[in-house]
Order: C-alpha cells, then structure tokens, then sequence
C-alpha cells in the first residue's frame, strides 16, 4: 500500500514513520510513503498556502488551488482522504474498507481548515478521528494510516493477534495478565493459570462482553454474536440503573386544549402500554397519579384484572407488565413511596412538548447511577404550570430542534426511557 501524504509540515511524520512495526512494514515493503508540501504548489512568490475566509471571522482558510494541484500531480489513481471534524467518525468498519485500497492521498489541513468546495472539486472523502480537535490533520493522519496498515498481510507477523484484538469481532479486548501472578494484593484470574484453553477461550470471550457491555454498550448492536453470547448476555444483571428510573403518568393538574387546567379520565392504553415499556425496560415503579376517586377504582380494578382476575390466565405477560404500576391520589404520593423504598428522595423531572426544557437524557442518566429519578408524563395536552415549576427541571422535547412535537404520551414514554437507557439498562 501507498501513501501520499499531503502536508505543510512533512517533517512531522519522519521519527513516528521510522520506528516500530510502521518501519518495519516499510522495511518489507509492505508499505510505502511519498511527501507532498503544497507550499510547493502555490503560485505566488510567497508561497501562500492560505487565505482570509469570506464573511470574514478569526484565523485564516486553506486555499484550493495549491491542494488541488498537488491531488492532480499524485501519479497513480488514488483514493482521497481529507481529515476534518465534519467527516464521517472513522472506526474499524473504515479501517478494513481503506486497507483494500492499493494507494491512498491523505490530506492534513490546518489554520481554521480547508476550503470547503476541495472535497467536491477532488471528490475527497472526509473523515473524523474523534470529537475532538486538533491543531492539525497530521496526528489524525498517523492515527489512521496505522489503524489500516496493520490489517495488511503480515504486517503484524501473526494473523492471531488481529482477530483478537479489540474491534476484531465488534468487541472491546477483554482484559490481559502477565507475570507476577500476584502483585500488591492484586492476583491473576485462576482460570489463567488453570492451563485448560477450552475454558481460557470461553472466559476471555465473556470478559470481552462484559467490557463491551460496561464500557461501549452500542458496539454490541453490530457486533458478530453467537447464541450462546446472547445467553450469557441475558444473564447479566443490567438492570441496576434502569431500576432507579421511575414513571408518573399525572391525570391532573393538567392542561386542556384551551391551557386552562383540568383533570382527564385514564386511558387503558396509557395503562398497559406504558407499564409494557416499564417491564421490557426493567424500570422501577409505574404511578398513575388522579385524584378522582372513580377514576382511582376504574384504575385498579383494569390493574387488578391483569394481576388477578381472568386476564392473568389468558395472557400472563401483560400481567407481568402490570405487577409494578399503581395508582396514587397525588404526585407527591409517588415522590414519598419511591424515597420510602430506595431511601433516596429522587430527583423529579418533568416532560412537556410545550416548555423548551434543559435537561438531556444524558444528564438523566448519569444521575442514574447514584439517585433515583421520576420522569413526569403529562395526559390531556400537557402538565399544568405549577408541575413545572415544582419538578427539578424539565427534559428537552423529543424532536427539541423542530416545531411539531405531538406524540401520544404512550409513544413519548417509549422514546424518551429508550433514550435515556437504551443498553444501558
């Protein structure tokens, strides 16, 4: 494979591209370089490689004319890659498509980037490292050609030490020892030291699911898993933080389509279905929150027929999902049950289609891990005023960012628990 390198500032690459298997791989000639400094390539007597951006702003613009030449001037044909943070996030599915390549031209800009129109003008892919930044795309080019180098033929020496590694499969590695076996009251797994392989493979493949599941959960949706994975995963307990997520659907103080306030009649739907989200999830407990009497026996006795009655014989997983919803007089009755079992008094987080809300589903989960939280849904077209301002902030609409937020709250419910936990729970 060939690498043309497009920088300012060649002489960045010189010690990394001379040491380690990167070396060793040029050595063998299973990798080569050529530099291109598009200083070279600029046609004023300065050599300007940069410009002032239209619309004017701080710093200064890569300029296209001297890149594109040296795209042009790049003898074989060869695949185009840019390093900027509006490019696609570059993970191991990348790494194997560009290590099919037999050339690849790899741009590193700097100053506040490159001129927008290079990408189309040279039909470049753009592609990001991470979210973060940089003071220049050469660290990202090392990063990357290393990435794609090791997936060649021989480049590491052993095939065995690339189907193991992490991202190999879509995993995370699982974790490694070496001698002493013990140190400083820390020991090796005995099954280690065991000396049976059968049962070394078999824990070290568990060890990468449990990494991956603790520490990159949304690998596991594209990883390569086998049946007894999916076995071992279902016994894991991972429920802990889902457990300290609660509901309130809240009947009144709520609003009607004229924002006067109201109190609404239950909806069986809004029973069942949000007490199915509840269970798939492995929340903790469902209030249905009225303070109209009739509505609080309606309430139980549709609860008590799932839990009890004739419909736990004909479909026992609907009473299942019924075994944690109760229905309390006011939400404060709900705030005190959940801090009675947990011994926490849990953070109380309203949802509104109408309020603009600062509070993100990342932020609802990090607390989580410590507290436990109610989330506050609203019936008829929303909660009242004084729930808002009694709730401890207000979570973002689903669609924030656009003018038409009017889901049921059964569809809402669903989005929002899966946002906050997804695999997580």
């Amino acid at each position: 494979m060939h690498f043309n390198i497009v920088s300012i500032f060649p002489e960045f690459f010189q010690s990394p591209l001379d040491c380690g298997l990167m070396a060793k791989a040029g050595e063998n000639g299973l990798i080569s370089f050529s530099f291109y400094n598009p200083r070279e390539y600029a046609a004023d007597k300065h050599r300007s490689v940069d410009d002032r951006p239209y619309g004017g702003g701080a710093g200064m613009v890569m300029s296209l004319d001297p890149l594109v030449r040296v795209v042009e001037d790049v003898p074989e044909k060869s695949r185009v890659v840019v390093f900027t943070p509006q490019g696609e996030r570059f993970d191991q599915r990348k790494a194997r498509e560009y290590s099919k390549c037999k050339s690849l031209t790899l741009v590193c800009g700097r100053y506040e980037g490159i001129d927008s129109r290079f990408c189309e003008v040279v039909e470049a892919d753009m592609i990001s490292m991470g979210d973060f930044v940089l003071s220049g795309g050469e660290s990202a080019c090392l990063c990357f050609m290393e990435s794609v180098s090791r997936l060649l033929p021989e480049f590491m020496g052993s095939e065995d030490s690339v189907l193991e590694e992490s991202f190999a499969d879509g995993l995370l590695e699982y974790p490694h020892y070496t001698r002493p076996s013990s140190f400083r009251g820390f020991d090796v797994p005995e099954i280690l030291l065991s000396g049976d392989h059968g049962k070394v493979d078999v824990w070290r493949r568990q060890q990468a699911l449990l990494t991956t599941l603790k520490q990159r959960p949304e690998l596991l949706e594209h990883a390569d898993l086998t049946s007894e994975d999916h076995k071992f995963l279902r016994k894991q307990d991972r429920t802990r933080y889902a457990r300290n997520l609660y509901l309130a659907l809240l009947h009144s103080p709520v609003l009607n389509k004229n924002k006067q306030i109201t109190s609404v009649s239950l909806t069986n739907l809004d029973i069942h279905d949000i007490a199915r989200v509840c269970s798939t999830y492995s929340l903790g407990e469902y209030y249905i929150v009225t303070p109209l009497k009739d509505q609080q026996i309606l309430g139980q006795r549709l609860i008590n027929h799932w839990r009890e009655g004739y419909g736990k014989q004909v479909n026992p997983a609907r009473s299942r999902a019924l075994e944690n919803v109760s229905v309390v007089d006011e939400l404060q009755d709900a705030i005190e049950a959940i801090e009675s079992s947990s011994g926490k008094k849990p953070y109380v987080f309203a949802t509104s289609a109408q309020y603009e809300g600062s509070i993100k589903e990342s932020r609802v989960r990090e607390i989580l891990q410590e507290h436990p939280v109610l989330l506050v849904l609203g019936t008829g077209s929303g909660l009242a005023q004084e729930v808002i301002s009694q709730s401890d902030g207000v979570v973002r609409p689903i669609r924030y960012w656009d003018d038409y937020n009017h889901l049921s709250v059964r569809s809402a419910a669903a989005i929002l628990v899966d946002r906050i936990l997804g695999d997580l729970n």
